[in-house]
């Protein structure tokens, strides 16, 4: 089975246009940006997919020893952009998927034309000078309660992590992409995801990057995506208005406006 069979491929735009992939976060499928995606395809080659696992993937392909870190997921975007003869990507990656983005850049930086990072963090748990936004309790406890109870845990926390405590229907449609998607595999991911540390990583990352920071981000607080900037070569920090860890859902508009912005330097 091929990339874009495994990881439910769809393209979408000018077929001649610069290709533009967008990659969801943990617990979502390529549905969350079904209010982004749209405002591009007059001028660029929309390609959207799903981790495997999540979505319309295909969960028989996942492999615990491939997918046990983050370059496992990093292979499926190279795989996807060799298999469509993607160049010059505009990689779009949200909260962990704008690591794994940082990965496939630094494996194959001919391949991208730059980066768009939404929410991104290298590392969760804090360190001696590092503010990762939690402590090593705090993560441990978090995957207790999702290898215990995952439905419970997706009930509580998709809300907080959205982070728009007035808008209630949007941590609702949160709680049930987390619901949706295939438990085992969630929880894998969601170890792989919290305990990973990639810091050092950001050095071998030449792309030109733009990081999307949001206030009130309990996954991706503001000091995370400052160390982002300071670590990657060429990157602009922009702090949105929107609040909570998901603005492709909770303010769409003014994300596309900063990915249009940076599109157009």
């Amino acid at each position: 089975m091929g990339a874009v069979q495994r990881n439910n491929v769809v393209v979408y735009g000018r077929p001649d246009g610069r290709p533009m992939v967008f990659a969801h976060g943990f617990g979502c499928d390529q549905n969350m940006w079904r209010f982004v995606w749209p405002e591009f395809e007059d001028d660029h080659r929309v390609v959207l997919f799903d981790h495997v696992g999540a979505g319309g993937s295909d969960a028989g392909a996942f492999d615990p020893d491939r997918y046990g870190s983050l370059e496992g997921y990093a292979i499926d975007v190279l795989e996807i952009c060799r298999e469509l003869d993607l160049h010059d990507v505009v990689f779009v990656g949200h909260s962990v998927s704008a690591m794994i983005g940082a990965l496939a850049a630094a494996a194959e930086p001919d391949r991208f034309g730059c980066l768009v990072l939404v929410g991104p963090s290298p590392r969760y748990i804090d360190d001696e000078g590092y503010v990762g936004g939690f402590t090593r309790e705090d993560i441990e406890g978090l995957l207790e309660s999702i290898d215990s109870n995952y439905l419970g845990w997706s009930s509580q926390m998709a809300p907080v992590i959205m982070g728009n405590e007035d808008r209630p229907e949007l941590g609702e449609e949160l709680t049930n992409s987390f619901c949706r998607a295939d438990p085992d595999i969630a929880r894998q991911f969601a170890r792989v995801t919290f305990l990973s540390d990639n810091r050092e990583d950001l050095a071998r990352v030449t792309t030109p990057s733009l990081i999307l920071q949001c206030s009130r981000d309990v996954i991706a607080p503001e000091p995370v995506g400052a160390y982002v900037h300071s670590r990657l070569a060429t990157s602009r920090l922009v702090h949105l208005g929107a609040t909570g860890h998901c603005p492709n859902l909770s303010a769409p508009e003014e994300t596309v406006a900063a990915i249009k912005a940076f599109l157009a330097e």
